[in-house]
């Protein structure tokens, strides 16, 4: 009986891991992708782009949630010239969130497809 607990919580432990590192892949990609529209806002150019986008991936790791990458985007069109709210970057973040969503989740197998094994029976 002790054996499936221990089984159990190891499935568990698989799956959250699973989940967890799932979410942080959508989460950078959203955040690159915000930052490539950023960037486009800004006019940007070259390096610039891809460099810029990486700032808003890595503003991301500073707290949770998205009102860091918010906070970023929205000082960086105040320092360019750029009108557009903290209301408009929240509702693209939303955009770019499902889509990151569908990416990541076509890109990368779920648990327990067919190359999976089931942990615990």
């Amino acid at each position: 009986m002790n054996d499936s607990f221990k089984k159990r919580g190891t499935s568990e432990e698989a799956k959250f891991k699973h989940d967890n590192e799932m979410q942080f892949k959508i989460d950078a990609r959203r955040d690159k992708m915000l930052g490539l529209w950023a960037a486009e806002k800004l006019g940007l150019s070259g390096d610039e782009i891809q460099t810029f986008a990486k700032k808003v991936v890595v503003a991301d790791l500073e707290e949770a949630g998205y009102e860091d990458v918010v906070r970023m985007v929205s000082q960086s069109f105040r320092d360019g010239g750029v009108d557009i709210s903290d209301d408009e970057i929240r509702a693209e973040i939303q955009r770019l969130q499902s889509i990151a969503t569908e990416d990541v989740q076509n890109d990368f197998p779920k648990a327990l497809d067919g190359d999976h094994g089931r942990v615990g029976g």
